[in-house]
């Protein structure tokens, strides 16, 4: 996958949770995790465009496992709101889910194969 593509993704990935959390309810847990969620989601895009322009690839390195990190939290984020019912539309919060998964996949194939370089 291009650079450009995975930037695209990343972007896309970021509005659709943000599309999806205006529709939840004002519940404190729903405010509570829909705010870190967006935090985390939006925060691997703009990371992912920080490592890009990565100085080094210890800096480009560093910058992506900040964005696998952030991968994995939205992940887990996304699991809880399943599993308290907070998104009820479940084919949207389920295609969230993989899209997640599938950025998880990418990166950490990514940052391996940068190590091993």
């Amino acid at each position: 996958m291009k650079a450009q593509e995975l930037e695209d993704r990343l972007i896309g990935f970021a509005v659709s949770v943000i599309r999806t959390c205006k529709f939840l309810d004002q519940s404190f847990a729903s405010q509570h995790l829909s705010k870190q969620l967006i935090r985390s989601t939006t925060s691997v895009a703009l990371n992912y465009g920080e490592a890009k322009g990565g100085e080094s690839t210890k800096d480009y390195l560093h910058k992506m496992n900040i964005c696998l990190k952030e991968l994995r939290e939205s992940y887990i984020n996304l699991k809880i709101q399943k599993g308290a019912e907070l998104i009820t539309n479940i084919q949207v919060l389920d295609n969230l889910i993989d899209e997640n998964n599938q950025l998880i996949s990418i990166f950490v194939v990514s940052i391996k194969n940068t190590k091993t370089k």
